[in-house]
């Protein structure tokens, strides 16, 4: 089975920076796109980054200029480092992983969440 496990949430005022953190493990033969997106409370799940396998990014209009994300394939691993934070930035952010046993199709595992509160 595959495990995610997303950490870096916190508090923090707006204009202020976070890097969230979140590393993959268990069976893993071979991640493909991996991404982030967050839910705020009575809003639906938003994608807010995701990276492929070659490192092409795509980012949300909202986030675009203040939000990078990363990957270091060696720890399975993908960041997602955040500036200029505003307070509509506040949500559960999620982490996502498109794994590809062999002969298999591409499966999603999710992690369980990390809260990102930005105080005006």
């Amino acid at each position: 089975q595959v495990q995610v496990v997303e950490s870096g949430g916190g508090l923090v005022q707006a204009g202020g920076s976070l890097r969230l953190s979140c590393a993959a493990s268990g069976s893993i033969f071979s991640i493909n796109a991996m991404a982030w997106s967050r839910q705020a409370p009575g809003k639906q799940r938003e994608l807010v980054a995701r990276i492929s396998s070659g490192r092409s990014s795509d980012y949300a209009d909202s986030v675009k200029g203040r939000f990078t994300i990363s990957r270091d394939n060696a720890k399975n691993t993908v960041y997602l480092q955040m500036n200029s934070l505003k307070p509509e930035d506040t949500a559960v952010y999620y982490c996502s992983v498109d794994v590809r046993p062999p002969l298999s199709n591409t499966r999603v595992y999710w992690g369980q969440g990390t809260q990102v509160t930005v105080s005006s």
